[in-house]
């Protein structure tokens, strides 16, 4: 085996896999333009470092199931001037984390709600925060079912310690007793230790009647506006233009 084909293999066996498909024709510029053997390992590893970056982020954003991966670039802030363009793209940076506040997404169907907590999601997979996006029916039936089948410890301390934990959806479906009981537990479990994002079409003096628990959703309430930054977007659904545009054309 010549050294080149050996030096191959060297990458595959150490898991290399950026460098070796890098490699051939890197060294083509390398011996074309005489370029010094440290330069030449810092551009390899550079390069290495950036493949396993890409690969870790891209296993983050499965972990952290999304519907679907938005950004704030793919937003269209002039169709909804209700929102303080700046303060929004400035929580992609974050800071909101290092404070264990909360923020809470409210409006109508349609109009960016979930687009924005994801697009806050995936700016926080890409800087390393273990995230997870759930659809609130979905959260209580998984909680509900570990409470039935004795392993709601174990179940509510994963929950508790994402550290960035999107909440889609509240209030679209009425949330029993015994559900407000363990959502609360959970708030309970994450409060001042780790940020939640919500997203609901009811204002928070509604959830009330979306709550089938007045002394659960009043001590949801109390912990979560403690620290948290409230989001109320009143534009127009963009669902309902997007289909408007369409019947016109």
């Amino acid at each position: 085996m010549s050294n080149y084909h050996q030096l191959l293999s060297n990458f595959d066996q150490l898991g290399l896999c950026r460098i070796k498909e890098y490699f051939s024709n890197y060294l083509e510029v390398v011996n074309d333009r005489s370029i010094p053997f440290t330069e030449a390992l810092l551009e390899l590893t550079n390069q290495e470092l950036l493949y396993k970056q890409s690969k870790k982020v891209e296993r983050a954003l499965i972990k952290a199931r999304f519907p679907k991966v938005k950004r704030m670039s793919d937003f269209e802030f002039g169709y909804q001037p209700s929102i303080n363009k700046k303060h929004v793209l400035d929580l992609q940076h974050l800071s909101f984390l290092d404070k264990q506040e909360n923020l809470i997404f409210i409006g109508n169907p349609g109009v960016g709600k979930s687009h924005l907590a994801t697009s806050i999601g995936v700016a926080a997979c890409e800087q390393g925060i273990r995230t997870l996006f759930i659809n609130c029916h979905e959260l209580l039936l998984r909680l509900q079912c570990a409470y039935e089948n004795g392993t709601i410890e174990r179940v509510m301390k994963r929950y508790a310690n994402y550290e960035l934990l999107i909440i889609d959806e509240i209030g679209y479906l009425p949330i029993q007793r015994q559900e407000a009981d363990l959502l609360f537990q959970l708030i309970n479990a994450r409060y001042e230790r780790h940020s939640t994002i919500f997203t609901t079409n009811s204002s928070l003096s509604g959830w009330g009647d979306v709550f089938k628990n007045p002394i659960a959703t009043a001590a949801i309430l109390d912990r979560l506006v403690h620290h948290s930054q409230i989001f109320k977007i009143t534009g127009k659904s963009y669902r309902l233009r997007d289909h408007q545009e369409k019947l016109q054309k």
